[in-house]
């Protein structure tokens, strides 16, 4: 026997395994190889990925007792000598064939992200409009889209972005702003529901923002918050 054939034995026996379809005894063999074997292993760890997606939308139900030893009489009859696998037959290169076909088939496709419908937005602006950034709320995401379209953080600073609710005493820190002009932030859901009649705040901070909960520097920029 050629070391392809002894590999493609172990891809089947891997295979079995992985699925358990193996026998106590075949089984305790097995993971004996495992602690001496690593490509072993490796099989056994690239069977696991590809077949773990296959069970992906399945409630977990527990059989009937009866039922293993009714598919191990099945597939393994006591008067069958050599054991015939049909993992044997998979082997090789059409292996990974049948197993691309499988998961094309039995998964469901990725319908992509949500889209991006804001139903809230507020212009932080400062009075003689030096800082001016966008901000845009979606409920179905919960993400603040945050567009800064004029001034930046000074030298040695940073911007940090505050919400303050209706009616709430302290503002509450959502952040601070990357140097990047647009990014997202996903709000908890502890402050989704207070963002909508609340305001928006820029302060001047120092880097890693403010030490102590609330704005240490300047308010550089506010905006209410109102409805599209």
């Amino acid at each position: 026997m050629t070391a392809a054939d002894d590999h493609n034995d172990d891809i089947a026996l891997a295979g079995e395994y992985a699925l358990h379809l193996t026998d106590a005894a075949s089984r305790r063999a097995f993971e004996q190889r495992l602690q001496a074997e690593p490509v072993l292993r490796a099989l056994v760890r690239d069977w696991d990925e590809q077949l773990a997606p296959l069970a992906e939308g399945f409630k977990p139900a527990t059989p009937p007792k009866a039922v293993k030893a009714r598919i191990e009489a099945r597939l393994f009859p006591a008067s069958a000598k050599p054991r015939w696998s049909p993992w044997r037959m998979l082997a090789g290169s059409g292996l990974a064939a049948v197993l691309a076909v499988a998961v094309l088939v039995m998964l469901p496709q990725d319908p992509g992200p949500a889209p991006f419908t804001p139903s809230l937005s507020a212009q932080i602006a400062a009075e003689d409009q030096s800082l001016i950034v966008l901000a845009s709320y979606s409920p179905d995401t919960g993400t603040l889209r945050i567009d800064r379209q004029a001034g930046a953080a000074a030298e040695g600073r940073v911007l940090e972005l505050w919400l303050i609710a209706e009616g709430a005493e302290a503002p509450v820190s959502l952040g601070v702003l990357p140097d990047d002009t647009q990014t997202d932030i996903t709000l908890p859901e502890t402050l989704a529901a207070s963002i909508a009649g609340g305001t928006l705040a820029i302060s001047d901070e120092p880097p890693g923002g403010s030490p102590i909960g609330v704005p240490t520097g300047d308010v550089l920029a506010v905006g209410a918050v109102v409805s599209l």
